[in-house]
């Protein structure tokens, strides 16, 4: 008979407890996502139709977010295209909790969530590794609402103005009393948070520095896909039901990153932004009328 060997069963043993704690971690935070409040469908398209006589012949220039793999749009306001972000001025970084825009690698709706912005918006198509969905202990970006966990998605807004603006705390930062119209550019980048010390640094995604004068993001993504660039607005959820009165020249780039849940919780402890949790999601915005058309 054929000796057995105990080490290899302990080490069998232990392998098959952490393949179990994993998959209970993971049925544990499907189960607090589906028992998340979500209202129903009529509550959204409410607050659309609410929109829609809010803006209705009023004069508001296209609108932010959209669906980037759609092209048209009715728009007629006009503003000229911001200058590229090496000639303005970095002034904030901020992101959202689920990607505001759909496309690319994220199409796959997380549904209408509590109808205030939170647990709605458009999420990764793809999977990470077992391991990479290994739930973090500590409370990630959690100062306002729900801690972040391994596989969330993240909309990351690098936000410029051409004003003479230094990185700072909310949009405010990007408007100065001697510029009472700048130029402003947001690039857009999706992520997905992995427990992976191997996986992209967000410090460095949102380091900042000085390049010819200009506060930049320098490794804001190159690599994530042509940008979709159009002409929009400021998002978040305070205009689901009324219009963003800000131009905004977008660039959203259609692939996600892959990033270090744990560098993420370590930004959120200490950044020149004060930024402390994720945003909330404005409703995607299909009205033609509020939308500019695509031209890239």
């Amino acid at each position: 008979m054929k000796a057995f060997n105990k080490t290899a069963i302990r080490k069998r043993s232990s392998t098959q407890k952490s393949v179990i704690a994993i998959a209970l971690a993971t049925l544990v935070l499907c189960a607090s996502a589906a028992s998340a409040k979500s209202v129903a469908d009529n509550v959204v398209s409410e607050q659309r139709d609410t929109l829609e006589k809010n803006t209705d012949a009023q004069g508001f220039g296209p609108q932010s977010p959209r669906d980037i793999g759609q092209k048209a749009g009715t728009n007629s306001r006009r503003f000229g295209t911001a200058p590229e972000r090496s000639d303005l001025n970095l002034c904030n970084i901020h992101f959202h909790k689920n990607a505001e825009h759909k496309g690319g690698d994220f199409t796959t709706y997380a549904g209408n969530g509590d109808g205030k912005g939170t647990n709605t918006g458009y999420v990764y198509n793809g999977k990470l590794s077992a391991a990479q969905m290994k739930p973090v202990s500590n409370q990630v970006c959690a100062a306002k609402g729900d801690a972040l966990q391994s596989g969330d998605t993240l909309e990351v807004h690098f936000v410029y103005s051409s004003a003479q603006v230094a990185p700072g705390p909310t949009l405010g930062a990007c408007l100065a009393e001697s510029t009472m119209n700048p130029g402003l550019r947001v690039e857009g980048q999706v992520i997905v948070l992995a427990n992976d010390t191997n996986a992209m640094d967000f410090s460095e995604l949102a380091e900042v520095t000085q390049v010819d004068g200009y506060y930049q993001a320098p490794n804001v993504p190159t690599n994530m896909g042509a940008p979709i660039q159009y002409l929009g607005s400021t998002t978040g959820p305070a205009y689901n039901e009324k219009a963003s009165p800000l131009q905004v020249s977008w660039s959203v780039r259609p692939q996600v990153a892959v990033v270090d849940i744990n560098s993420v919780s370590e930004w959120c402890d200490d950044n020149v932004f004060k930024e402390g949790h994720a945003h909330g999601v404005r409703n995607l915005v299909r009205n033609p009328k509020l939308l500019s058309p695509i031209i890239n």
